[in-house]
């Protein structure tokens, strides 16, 4: 009886541990370079993991389109426009962070989904207004 018991808690104990990286590993999904087009301007932003469920995104590249001898003011690299967030396996997004608007230097709420498998949503919030990126996923 005691080795059914021993037996039974091994089992829950290894499914348990199982499903918590399931959900860790789903969350990595999120990690790569992708390409976003504003105001003539393509940018390619890098997410990493920045702790066990924590992710930011960080500009590795701005090229303008319209002026492209233009230089920044602050170089690119140095721009992290998302920080802190974790990804929500049940609502299988990532929120609890901020996004940086470098237009106008303010923070915003965010939430990041995915619309395919190489489209990600990137929604900002300002109370219960919203506004919604598209970046594409390039590696």
């Amino acid at each position: 009886m005691k080795r059914l018991l021993l037996l039974a808690v091994a089992v829950v104990l290894a499914l348990s541990s199982t499903v918590a990286e399931a959900a860790t590993n789903d969350g990595d999904r999120i990690l790569g370079e992708y390409k976003t087009v504003k105001d003539g301007a393509i940018t390619t932003v890098r997410i990493s993991k920045v702790g066990e469920n924590a992710y930011k995104a960080q500009v590795v590249q701005v090229v303008n389109e319209r002026s492209p001898n233009t230089e920044p003011n602050i170089p690119a690299n140095q721009i992290v426009l998302i920080e802190r967030v974790c990804y929500n396996s049940k609502k299988d997004v990532w929120d609890d962070g901020e996004i940086y608007d470098p237009t106008n230097g303010e923070m915003y709420r965010v939430v990041l989904s995915f619309e395919s498998d190489t489209t990600l949503r990137v929604r900002g919030y300002l109370g219960p207004f919203s506004k919604s990126l598209y970046w594409e996923k390039i590696n």
